[in-house]
């Protein structure tokens, strides 16, 4: 396995990093009590879009994690400073 990089169940490999902030917006989307849809409909993104970031299978753009962010109503540095990163 190379560094930095994980294997989900279908033996595809995701970076740490953005499962790490995968996490981070399904921990605040959690935390603000909205579903994969509310958040996808605020954010105006498709919800399937939503889930796929937040499983890292799809790497969103900084003008996306921008909108994602502002829908949560947190500051874009909020989902970054608390992941954990994978080192490199």
């Amino acid at each position: 396995m190379r560094f930095g990089r994980d294997r989900n169940i279908r033996g595809v490999q995701k970076d740490r990093d953005l499962v790490a902030l995968g996490r981070e917006i399904r921990r605040h989307r959690n935390a603000k009590k909205l579903s994969q849809e509310k958040l996808a409909e605020l954010a105006n993104l498709s919800s399937i879009y939503i889930g796929f970031v937040e499983r890292a299978e799809r790497s969103a753009s900084l003008a996306t994690l921008f909108k994602i962010s502002r829908a949560l109503g947190l500051h874009p540095s909020e989902l970054l400073r608390d992941m954990r990163w994978s080192g490199r």
